[in-house]
């Protein structure tokens, strides 16, 4: 699936800030996409918004304490 959307819907996370490990990602309703902000042509990981929120959710529970 190729999911093409303008630079200005991308946000890379605070967090990643001076960090060479930055993530971006773009929400839509019907989709998420997350992709390396060091290789944007390098293919997007596209989530249905309900996995996203429940990724997001265990995230911030602790649940994903390992990459």
């Amino acid at each position: 699936m190729t999911w093409d959307l303008p630079p200005d819907v991308w946000h890379v996370s605070s967090y990643s800030a001076n960090n060479a490990h930055c993530v971006e990602v773009a929400l839509s309703a019907d989709a998420v996409g997350v992709r390396d902000t060091k290789d944007r042509r390098g293919g997007t990981l596209v989530l249905a918004p309900e996995s996203w929120s429940a990724f997001v959710g265990r995230v911030k529970d602790g649940g994903c304490d390992r990459v």
